[in-house]
């Protein structure tokens, strides 16, 4: 199979799809390998890394489309390259339909198959494709949201660890799944005061039994989180509900509850959000405030650490795109269940029902 790896044009997105070590593997296994030029750079990887694996390297974002049988992105196309997607080309990445109606609209217009790593899941129903960037985002969102309790950053001016004889930041997770986890688990290991909650009363009893003892598992529901909100310095939004859009937990009016200087990370951003009040932001304009409370809502967090990222992804992207060059999409998803469940528009028809439910289109079910 001809496999396309162009660069990311997305804002500040320094990741890319297939590392040099994947382009070897897939070389080896008689596959063509096609890379834009400099597409690895902002993750450490030169056109000539790739090379000595055995990629060919191409010069424009449109050779590579051209050429391609198999995309391999990091970040759902953009509205450029919308019209570069062939029809019955394959596109895996991160697509997070339910949040964007247009990229919806024109993956259905394209007569592509759309490969979704956030939807690809396995039978204990994890998403093994989305947990690495989701384990990244987490450990982010403490770093950033320390970042952002900074006076000059408009923050409350706390740092989350306090001091001995200053009381620490109080932080609330509001969701206990990879996301949410990691990020109790940073903010806990900067001396926070956090509180972690889900709906989920199984999983807290295992957090209860993970976490450590600055960590304190509470059920999710709105009087828990309007009574916590009142005095919390650091707010983390880590709900997912797999391809469908993200709840709002935390509403428009909460917000005139929270002290001056709060910080809201909405993680589900690019899910559209479980803050009402969020909207995509990006790493060179990563906040803006509302009712003095700080949100930054940066849609792909994992781009500023993109050798990390990268590295992470391709190690868990890589057999499955081995798998589907090896047998093409269709053997491969007859093969492999999980993989099956990464389909969510097959040849203009809306395959993933929580993407058709969300735009009330005509749902296709794929057997």
């Amino acid at each position: 199979m001809i496999i396309g790896v162009p660069k990311e044009i997305k804002n500040n997105e320094n990741r890319v799809g297939l590392t040099p070590a994947g382009a070897y593997a897939l070389s080896k296994n008689n596959h063509e390998v096609y890379v834009q030029s400099t597409a690895g750079e902002g993750s450490g990887f030169s056109d000539e890394e790739y090379v000595k694996a055995g990629a060919k390297i191409l010069p424009t974002i449109e050779d590579v489309y051209n050429i391609a049988e198999m995309i391999v992105k990091v970040k759902e196309p953009i509205e450029k390259e919308y019209d570069l997607v062939k029809e019955n080309q394959i596109l895996f990445t991160y697509f997070h339909f339910a949040s964007h109606r247009p990229l919806t609209d024109a993956m259905i217009k394209s007569k592509a198959i759309c490969l979704a790593y956030e939807t690809v899941e396995l039978k204990d129903r994890s998403l093994p494709l989305l947990t690495p960037m989701s384990e990244v985002a987490g450990r982010m969102a403490i770093q950033e949201g320390a970042k952002f309790l900074e006076k000059p950053m408009k923050g409350r001016g706390i740092l989350l660890g306090g001091v001995p004889g200053v009381e620490p930041a109080k932080v609330v997770v509001i969701g206990g799944g990879v996301v949410g986890t990691q990020a109790a688990k940073m903010a806990a290991g900067l001396g926070a005061n956090v509180y972690i909650l889900d709906v989920n009363v199984n999983r807290l009893r295992e957090l209860a039994n993970i976490l450590p003892s600055n960590v304190t598992t509470l059920y999710s529901n709105e009087y828990n989180v309007r009574r916590l909100i009142k005095t919390s310095d650091l707010i983390i939004g880590a709900v997912l509900i797999p391809g469908a859009k993200a709840p709002n937990i935390i509403t428009k009016d909460m917000l005139k509850d929270m002290q001056p200087g709060t910080v809201l990370v909405d993680v589900a951003v690019d899910q559209g959000g479980c803050i009402e009040t969020s909207r995509p932001t990006t790493h060179e304009d990563p906040t803006f405030i509302i009712d003095d409370v700080v949100h930054y809502c940066v849609a792909n967090m994992p781009g500023a650490v993109p050798f990390t990222s990268t590295t992470a992804l391709s190690n868990v992207t890589l057999p499955y795109v081995m798998q589907v060059a090896n047998k093409g999409w269709e053997k491969a998803c007859a093969d492999d269940e999980a993989l099956k469940k990464g389909l969510n528009i097959i040849k203009g028809d809306v395959v993933y029902k929580s993407v058709a439910d969300t735009f009330n289109l005509p749902y296709v079910e794929y057997k």
